[in-house]
């Protein structure tokens, strides 16, 4: 009796599991066909592969669905599958156990996807694919070795991706290609083998060398679906058949420069030079010490096929750019660099001259700005370089028309950064740095304001912020570099000098505006509330020198 039982539960288990197998997906048509049984989903809004496949399937249609990746592990159930096509859809990501459960799989199409890399590895899995359609995909890359686990693959259809440049050794390396190459006119026949590689954007240089040769030299049973390929560049070939181009030899880059060694005056604008040859056409790149801190216009120009000048634009040229100025050019073959060396000599000292720059010796580089903003405060950082000998230190200064004394850091040259913290709302601050204790030269300060007092810390980061990247935008430029422009909400050299009461007696901005750049400021108040009264204290000024005098 108890085994009986058993075999009832046995049976009743069966037709359960059988029973939540369902015979087809819902809004998906199950049929079958001559090869098996064939499921097909149409138009609809799958976002992923279904994890419940009726069994026994031999062919699976996914069209027209927003599916976007194959994840691994997902046809755990269709050990019998064939044929897999999932064209027109989205699919993006194809992971690499994606195909492990298949390996009956004939045939699979991706057609119309979005595939930009395939990982050609996962076809380990699948021993007897005989085709594989990724058409009008956005594939731009096929590794030399992408076809060596496709042992049994006969048709592979890549055209209209982005492939720019592939290797002949891509299908030297397909196993089919390799058997056909033994037999040769042998007894045996071997079933045809199609390719197809047209509508690609190929780049005709020396890299398809290869390729032409093949596209030239294949034939029966090897089928070209179409030998028309169509160089797309370089400008001078596009256009052009690519078995019918002159592709040249490639050549690892070789540069020349017109000058080595170039000296010029400080504050002079200069334009560094290198050409460089190179087959396939070269990309260049600039090195130098202070790249970071000192950007400048780097203009790319080509002068014929396979020749490219390069062109490092230095606006007007401070002591601390005097340096050396690596040209690296590279390309698929190898890379070469050349260094020009950069001299700037200080300017002859003028009586009445003033440096925005260097110190009163001219021989100290500022570079000071604002470059964060916080509830409580600023964060300050600066480059500083000298060519003094022995030991040499800097000096900040941080002052405020409120605070009845001066704070002073001393430090050394080089890349630094100072946290200004507890500032009063209200208030105008000015930040400068000076060589040892010198006082500090014109455009070595930064001057900024804080919003008035709210009570909120958060409304107080506003105010905050939105008046120091007003500042910041016109001093963080490179010291020596001030755009001057006549508008604005107000003067601005005379809110930077003429509203600190506490500094009237330094020297004065040129009579023009800084053009002030960040369109988000609105409330010209919030800066220049006080403009009327500090200029009734010029107006104070003026009157007293008339009584002295």
């Amino acid at each position: 009796m108890a085994f009986v039982f058993y075999c009832f539960l046995q049976v009743l288990v069966s037709w359960v599991i059988h029973a939540a197998r369902p015979l087809c997906l819902p809004e998906c048509t199950c049929s079958e066909e001559s090869f098996g049984r064939s499921l097909q989903c149409m138009s609809m809004s799958l976002g992923k592969i279904p994890d419940n496949f009726p069994e026994g399937l031999k062919q699976v249609r996914i069209e027209n669905s927003p599916l976007f990746e194959l994840p691994q592990g997902v046809f755990t159930n269709l050990s019998t599958l064939e044929y897999l096509w999932l064209n027109f859809n989205n699919v993006t990501v194809i992971h690499l156990g994606a195909l492990e459960d298949l390996p009956q799989l004939r045939e699979l199409r991706l057609e119309g996807n979005r595939l930009r890399s395939v990982p050609w590895t996962a076809f380990r899995a699948t021993p007897f694919l005989r085709v594989l359609d990724l058409k009008h995909n956005r594939i731009d890359a096929l590794p030399e070795l992408a076809l060596q686990f496709l042992a049994n693959l006969t048709y592979l259809d890549i055209s209209s991706n982005r492939l720019t440049v592939v290797s002949k050794g891509v299908f030297l390396n397909w196993p089919a290609y390799q058997k056909r190459q033994q037999l040769g006119c042998g007894a045996e026949i071997l079933p045809h083998m199609v390719l197809s590689l047209h509508n690609n954007p190929w780049l005709c240089d020396c890299r398809l060398t290869g390729l032409a040769q093949f596209v030239k030299s294949v034939g029966p049973p090897f089928i070209l679906v179409s030998s028309y390929l169509i160089c797309q560049g370089p400008v001078s070939k596009a256009g052009q058949l690519l078995h019918e181009t002159e592709l040249g030899d490639c050549m690892k880059p070789i540069i020349s420069t017109p000058r080595a060694n170039v000296t010029i005056q400080v504050g002079k604008n200069v334009t560094l030079q290198c050409l460089a040859q190179a087959s396939p056409s070269p990309t260049i790149a600039w090195k130098y010490p202070l790249s970071t801190w000192r950007k400048f216009d780097v203009l790319a120009l080509p002068i014929a096929e396979g020749f490219i000048l390069s062109q490092l634009v230095i606006p007007a040229a401070q002591l601390v750019d005097g340096t050396n100025y690596t040209c690296m050019a590279f390309n698929s073959i190898g890379r070469s660099s050349l260094v020009i060396t950069l001299y700037v000599q200080p300017a002859q000292a003028t009586p009445g001259s003033h440096s925005l720059s260097t110190s009163s010796e001219g021989s100290a580089y500022v570079d000071l700005w604002v470059v964060k903003q916080t509830v409580h405060g600023i964060l300050l950082e600066w480059l500083t370089v000298t060519n003094l000998a022995g030991e040499q230190w800097f000096t900040l200064y941080i002052a405020s028309d409120e605070a009845l004394g001066k704070k002073v850091v001393h430090i050394g040259p080089g890349i630094n950064t100072y946290a200004v913290d507890d500032l009063l709302p209200a208030t105008k601050y000015k930040a400068c740095l000076g060589l040892r204790n010198q006082p500090p030269g014109q455009g070595q300060c930064v001057v900024f304001v804080t919003g008035k007092g709210s009570g909120e810390l958060e409304g107080r980061e506003h105010l905050l912020h939105v008046t120091v990247v007003l500042c910041a935008v016109l001093l963080a430029l490179p010291v020596g570099a001030y755009v001057w422009a006549s508008q604005g909400p107000c003067n601005c050299s005379e809110w930077c000098f003429r509203c600190f009461p506490l500094h009237r007696k330094t020297l004065r901005c040129p009579q023009a505006v800084p053009q002030c750049k960040d369109n988000s400021f609105t409330d010209p108040s919030a800066v220049c509330e006080d403009c009327e009264s500090h200029r009734v204290v010029e107006k104070d000024e003026e009157i007293e020198k008339e009584g002295t005098s």
